[in-house]
């Protein structure tokens, strides 16, 4: 079975044998921005190559995010597809098609080809004629107004050389599908404005890189306090390098060589000054879990392994 798949401008065949066509043109789009970034770096501007790489980090990371999100929404529209009685476009429909053209009736009034959008018009002409049930009933919905809807009028209402087909009860024309629903049910698209409008949106990579360096800091901070009540109840020992160097390595895990505690302890001020004191704990067992586990995801999705948790 073939399906079709928004490419860009053009709809395009997927096959189940092409089907992760998107995911490898997704991965290909990566590799451009990562040679991108190489270059940059190599021949940019100095006083611009950070800016420039930031942006191109978050077209990167919004191309994956928000391709992977149309795709899925792609996906759904081929299963209503699919799952929708087709109309044949019969020998009839194309004649009826030219002679809208011959007539310059709309679609045609504007003086361009307009053969593809005359014979989805003579289709659902068509499927009006062949239905002989009163009780069903008909709508044609687009977003083409200029060669369907009313000339210097009301785009909601449809151009006089169609107004023929719409008495407004078995057949009604409609230039929002969304309103088309809300006619027909209006409980149906109750969320509508919600779904549509307060859907839930991905974080920029430069949110989600802000929310790891905080994590970050405020596991390695806790770790040094850690590190400092050992070394306050002489579990460990500030010792010289010479001193350490002397150390097996099986036992070092209880010396810290002096420079290091000195630098340790400069870089837990300044934390404190940056993420502010109120911000470091301490947590009880619930939070610190928490924390750990927000920045082994958050790590996740930047690329490295689960349970990364290294400081």
């Amino acid at each position: 079975m073939t399906t079709l798949r928004y490419r860009g401008p053009f709809w395009t065949p997927v096959t189940p044998e092409t089907g992760s066509l998107f995911h490898a043109e997704t991965h290909s789009l990566h590799s451009h921005f990562s040679l991108v970034r190489e270059a940059v770096w190599k021949f940019g501007d100095a006083k611009d190559k950070d800016v420039t790489v930031k942006a191109l980090d978050e077209a990167d990371h919004a191309a994956i995010h928000k391709g992977e999100a149309v795709n899925e929404s792609l996906e759904k529209v081929e299963d209503l597809l699919r799952s929708s009685t087709s109309s044949p476009t019969t020998d009839d429909i194309k004649a009826k098609a030219a002679e809208r053209a011959l007539s310059r009736m709309a679609p045609f009034h504007r003086g361009k080809n307009s053969v593809g959008d005359a014979v989805i018009f003579e289709t659902y002409a068509e499927a009006m004629r062949r239905e002989d049930r009163a009780d069903v009933e008909f709508a044609f919905v687009t977003h083409n107004k200029t060669d369907f809807s009313a000339d210097n009028g009301d785009h909601r209402q449809p151009h006089a050389d169609l107004l023929p087909y719409f008495d407004g009860v078995r057949s009604k024309y409609w230039v929002s599908l969304a309103d088309l629903l809300n006619d027909f049910d209006i409980d149906l698209l109750a969320n509508y404005d919600l779904q549509l409008y307060g859907a839930l949106q991905s974080r920029t990579l430069s949110e989600i890189q802000e929310v790891e360096e905080l994590l970050f800091k405020q596991v390695w901070y806790n770790r040094h306090w850690n590190s400092r009540i050992n070394i306050e109840r002489g579990k460990v020992k500030v010792v010289t390098k010479e001193q350490w160097d002397a150390v097996k390595p099986r036992s070092r895990n209880k010396v810290i060589i002096d420079s290091v505690w000195q630098l340790a302890q400069e870089a837990a001020r300044k934390t404190e000054a940056e993420v502010g004191i109120d911000n470091l704990g301490p947590w009880d067992t619930f939070e610190w879990g928490m924390i750990n586990g927000k920045l082994s995801a958050i790590r996740w999705v930047l690329g490295d392994d689960w349970d990364m948790l290294d400081t």
